[in-house]
């Protein structure tokens, strides 16, 4: 069961680690013909990361190690959750399950290592950008955990394919109010942790504004080109994750031509679709002041604490 499960996680991993960019590509085409701007087109983030690889990296004078290794960490967690995620199928390894406290653990782990690249360099901005991405961390992790607990619960395993496969079989649990609250919970934490409106803008290069761009002042070169690279493929991958609990269709157990091509088919409409819904929201949205954005985080969470008391509920009543 290995041998196929290797190389059904290898396949939605490339196909994602190629998909991220033109992911990004597409939310920002698309903001800006709704905002009567011509665009840079969909394959800008590709041609920045080529460019960006192909130029050494510098750092301030007082760097560490943590500035050299971080951007690899951040990216390689990045792929670790694509890895894990259900994005093309529905099979695991018998040694690393796609456990959902797994790939929360990876999730903060890359958050670390970005704030401690934020920190390295010892900059005012740097060291602001790490303070306000930690305090919504804060937040934004146990949402996660919690919103898709409460998903777990009716199932009886926290493992990501088994919740998936179940919620397909069982259609009419997709539109339940658990459900419902647990994916609202999920998606206003998808919005945060990518660092998107109305939480963060990631168009914005205003300095007391900056969250995300923040950190990334003092990297440059191939170091730059991780950091974004691993940004837009943590955004893919939740999305996709986030599409796999909303419509849990398209997904194969099996290493089969026709199976993983209609896996992969369905894995860029859904991600693609929720990518353009997102883009076409942030139009007419207005990014909350700081001081907002815990009010918002907390409502999520008391959503997704919610969904798991209503889930027990549920399964014990």
């Amino acid at each position: 069961m290995s041998g196929p499960a290797l190389v059904l996680i290898a396949i939605q991993v490339v196909a994602m680690l190629l998909l991220a960019p033109v992911v990004t590509g597409v939310m920002r085409q698309l903001r800006a013909r709704l905002e009567g701007r011509a665009g840079a087109g969909i394959w800008q983030p590709w041609r920045d990361l080529r460019k960006q690889f192909r130029k050494e990296p510098l750092s301030a004078r007082d760097t560490s190690w943590i500035s050299r290794i971080g951007p690899v960490v951040f990216m390689v967690t990045g792929i670790g959750v694509c890895a894990l995620v259900p994005l093309v199928g529905t099979v695991t390894l018998p040694l690393v399950p796609d456990d959902l406290f797994v790939v929360v653990g990876l999730l903060l782990l890359g958050t670390a290592a970005l704030a401690l690249i934020g920190l390295d360099a010892g900059t005012a901005f740097g060291g602001m950008g790490s303070s306000r991405h930690m305090t919504i961390a804060a937040l934004v992790e146990p949402t996660v955990l919690l919103s898709i607990y409460a998903l777990s619960v009716p199932v009886g395993t926290s493992l990501l394919s088994v919740i998936v496969t179940s919620r397909s079989s069982d259609v009419t649990s997709i539109w339940s109010p658990v459900s419902v609250l647990a994916v609202t919970a999920l998606a206003i934490a998808v919005i945060a942790e990518t660092g998107r409106l109305p939480v963060d803008n990631p168009a914005t290069h205003l300095e007391l504004t900056m969250v995300h761009e923040a950190m990334l002042l003092e990297t440059s070169g191939r170091d730059l080109a991780w950091l974004e690279w691993g940004s837009q493929v943590r955004l893919g991958a939740l999305l996709g994750l986030l599409a796999a609990f909303v419509m849990p269709f398209g997904l194969t157990d099996q290493l089969t031509l026709p199976l993983v091509a209609l896996g992969l088919l369905a894995m860029v409409a859904k991600v693609l679709g929720l990518a353009v819904c997102l883009a076409a929201a942030e139009v007419f949205i207005a990014k909350l002041r700081l001081f907002r954005v815990p009010e918002l985080l907390a409502g999520s969470f008391a959503l997704a604490l919610v969904a798991v008391t209503a889930s027990y509920w549920v399964v014990t009543g």
